[in-house]
């Protein structure tokens, strides 16, 4: 068999009782999760663009819009994939080479699975299929020092998953794999220099492409059988040489991935944690702040701290913000949180915090930088005007695979993400469902989904 052929036989073979009852758990905490942050974003202004546009060009009703509607499942995938993805608030995976966010594949597994009329354990067993795809490509298979983003695992794992939930036979699968890996090969300049809308829409952007070739290999059509290992393949062109034995491959490391704390990227977590433990000591004003260095990890550096991926105290809007060191510490200590109301228009080009940002410096640190994957590390030590010195040292946080989310932190976080667009009982009936999705249909939970700011709008007309 060929290499996607292998692959293709382990997206086939996967079954839920695989999952371990603490994977199955954690899955099921990711799509708590990853629906929170989605519905945090429904009044965000790329979002409602896209929204327009898809009502625009319609569709065969046959997947829920978030807040509302039905299109055609690869839309849907799109739209969907674009609400979680915009507060940058989703789950992460850091492998040595790569990070990349497997919820990302959420929105285009879910509009598949219910084009299907799925099972609501059929659609775990797919996202569950995605994550490791996605994850395991990571580990092996790095591309961003090559110049591309790291969605290009995620155009295997977005096909691998939504292949799994449209029921497609082997062959199809590996059909599916290979026209989506061979077709989608984006640039990491999406992320690098003066950020865009494009930053967050890069990934729903391949999930709609993995799921319209999933529907084409469904209708017969055939792809590239030597994606990976063939004559200017994945493996010869992009990659490099890798291996991975799919058939011994399990649907376990969704145990790996990590949940974000607090509403900034990935790689500024325990650092924002170190920042938060500093403000909350007595005496400390974050108008006596003189200097704020940061020690971190190589990676960290490069992305958010000023390194290869250009400067980060020129910040001007959410996408700048949300990746820039400097910014989320100098908010978090002004604010004391980094949550979706910190990325604001005006709190982003307010004095004190453009200020205060230029006042942060980032630095690598090779002791730390050994420490990444394993562990996110952080040093932090901030002089006063006084000459005081405050530091803090930071190895994890509360969302990381170390110290992962119980159920009861991932509803949290939910209620919080999405009360201004939710009432206590919606947001009670969603995680109902999601709890207990295994025993369930898809289309519970999709028709909760698409109810969203229904009751919230007929308010509106009330007032009105």
């Amino acid at each position: 068999m060929t290499e996607v052929q292998t692959l293709a036989e382990f997206v086939g073979r996967a079954r839920l009782e695989e999952m371990s009852d603490a994977a199955l758990g954690q899955l099921k905490i990711r799509v708590l999760d990853t629906i929170g942050v989605a519905i945090g974003a429904l009044d965000a202004q790329p979002v409602a663009a896209i929204r327009e546009l898809t009502r625009e060009l319609g569709g065969a009703p046959l997947s829920t819009l978030i807040g509302g509607g039905k299109t055609a499942p690869d839309r849907a995938a799109f739209y969907n994939g674009a609400l979680s993805r915009y507060l940058d608030f989703m789950d992460s995976y850091l492998a040595p080479g790569e990070t990349c966010h497997p919820s990302d594949n959420l929105g285009a597994v879910l509009a598949a699975a219910e084009s299907r009329n799925a099972s609501g354990a059929e659609f775990l067993t797919a996202l569950a299929v995605a994550y490791q795809v996605h994850t395991r490509l990571s580990d092996v298979a790095p591309v961003r020092a090559k110049g591309f983003d790291h969605t290009v695992q995620g155009a295997y794992a977005a096909a691998a998953g939504v292949a799994k939930a449209l029921r497609l036979s082997r062959e199809k699968i590996a059909n599916a794999i290979a026209i989506s890996g061979t077709a989608n090969n984006a640039l990491r300049v999406t992320r690098t220099g003066a950020l865009s809308h494009w930053k967050g829409l890069a990934y729903p952007n391949t999930a709609m492409a993995a799921t319209h070739a999933a529907l084409l290999a469904a209708y017969g059509i055939t792809g590239p059988g030597e994606v990976f290992e063939g004559n200017k393949g994945f493996k010869e062109t992009i990659a490099g040489a890798f291996e991975i034995d799919w058939l011994r491959e399990d649907l376990e490391s969704v145990t790996r991935t990590i949940v974000k704390k607090h509403n900034a990227e990935i790689h500024s977590q325990s650092a924002l944690d170190a920042a938060l433990d500093i403000r909350a000591r007595p005496g400390f004003s974050a108008a006596a702040v003189r200097e704020a260095r940061l020690e971190t990890f190589s990676v960290a550096f490069q992305i958010i701290g000023g390194g290869e991926e250009g400067d980060k105290r020129l910040v001007r809007n959410k996408e700048e913000a949300d990746h820039s060191l400097p910014y989320m510490l100098a908010v978090a200590l002004l604010d004391g949180e980094v949550q979706p109301e910190q990325y604001a228009p005006q709190r982003i080009v307010a004095e004190d915090v453009q200020t205060l940002l230029r006042k942060v410096s980032v630095a690598p640190s090779a002791e730390l930088s050994a420490l990444f994957p394993k562990w996110l590390p952080a040093r932090l030590a901030i002089e006063l005007e006084d000459g005081r010195l405050l530091a803090c040292s930071r190895d994890d946080y509360h969302g990381f695979y170390t110290d992962p989310f119980d159920w009861a932190a991932a509803r949290r976080k939910f209620d919080r993400v999405s009360c201004a667009k939710t009432s206590a009982a919606e947001r009670d009936a969603i995680a109902d469902v999601v709890e207990t999705l295994e025993r369930r249909q898809v289309a519970e939970l999709t028709a909760l989904l698409g109810r969203i700011g229904a009751s919230s709008e007929r308010e509106r007309r009330m007032r009105a």
